[in-house]
């Protein structure tokens, strides 16, 4: 019965080993989010580190890559509806969490297989500490803008952007994954102190028993002159948690037209959301350059 036995206690092991993780990561961000500090990269950085490590300390498996990757993947599935968090956050989330994961697992594994080598983590883990540090203490440049130019002709581009705009479907996959839909606007003109009020499709949270969350945005014009005119964003509860948005420019000719948003990134690491962020506002500007040319 010993050899049956060994098996059962094996799995014992593991799942103890995967709740400790779990329990830490949780641990973990309830003192991050204490501290402010859930948008910083020691959140995206240090909470799959976390769970890596605590995997590796207590079981041992055959494979610690094949056990963090499977830990994390069920941390990801209990954040949503733990933590309150929507589809999208969870999206962008996961790579980076996979990535960070994956890389202590490997650590841990070559140290296991060479216990006196200790090269590549004297590269590797300083990298993993500095990236989880900024946020912290340093921070990657924040400011961003995204342009994009369509062709124009045959528009009439002033009169549409000073009227009402009619919202047609989102065509960018990246924008579809969860990423907030305009519905309607309330608001007209092109003069200097014009407001537009957008709404858009309510926040759904995957927390157990949330209700959806309105979800709108102000702008006013700000600066105008022939073939342009600026929106600055006075209020903004869409992607607020994800972003600052700051405001949208419109410059125009008889054939093209040119729209420029402006934002400041909020999450951290930079090398990471940077990117995302500046695509999905290249995106964004994408379908507001086409729906004042269609």
């Amino acid at each position: 019965m010993e050899p049956e036995r060994q098996p059962q206690q094996r799995a014992r092991w593991i799942l103890a080993g995967v709740l400790a993780a779990l329990f830490a990561a949780m641990l973990l961000y309830r003192v991050l989010h204490a501290g402010h500090l859930e948008q910083t990269a020691l959140f995206y950085v240090g909470i799959p580190a976390v769970i890596a490590v605590t995997v590796a300390l207590t079981v041992r498996p055959r494979s610690t890559v094949g056990m963090v990757m499977a830990s994390m993947t069920v941390a990801l599935a209990l954040a949503g509806p733990l933590l309150g968090e929507g589809v999208v956050c969870l999206v962008m989330a996961a790579p980076l969490f996979y990535l960070v994961g994956g890389i202590v697992a490997l650590l841990i594994d070559e140290r296991r297989r060479r216990p006196g080598d200790g090269r590549l983590s004297l590269l590797v883990v300083p990298l993993i500490l500095a990236a989880a540090l900024e946020g912290t203490a340093v921070s990657m440049p924040r400011a961003g803008e995204a342009a994009v130019t369509v062709a124009a002709t045959g528009a009439d581009v002033e009169r549409a952007l000073a009227a009402e705009p009619r919202f047609g479907p989102v065509e960018s996959p990246f924008l579809r994954l969860g990423f907030p839909r305009p519905l309607r606007s309330e608001g007209t003109g092109l003069a200097v102190g014009d407001t537009r009020t957008i709404t858009f499709t309510p926040r759904r949270s995957l927390g157990i028993g949330a209700s959806p969350e309105p979800r709108s945005m102000t702008l006013r014009v700000s600066e105008r002159a022939p073939g342009h005119v600026v929106f600055a964003v006075v209020a903004d509860t869409t992607v607020a948690r994800w972003m600052d948005l700051r405001q949208a420019t419109f410059d125009w000719t008889a054939d093209r037209l040119t729209v420029t948003i402006a934002y400041r990134r909020t999450f951290d690491p930079g090398w990471y959301f940077g990117p995302l962020q500046r695509y999905a506002v290249s995106e964004a500007a994408g379908y507001l350059a086409g729906t004042f040319t269609s």
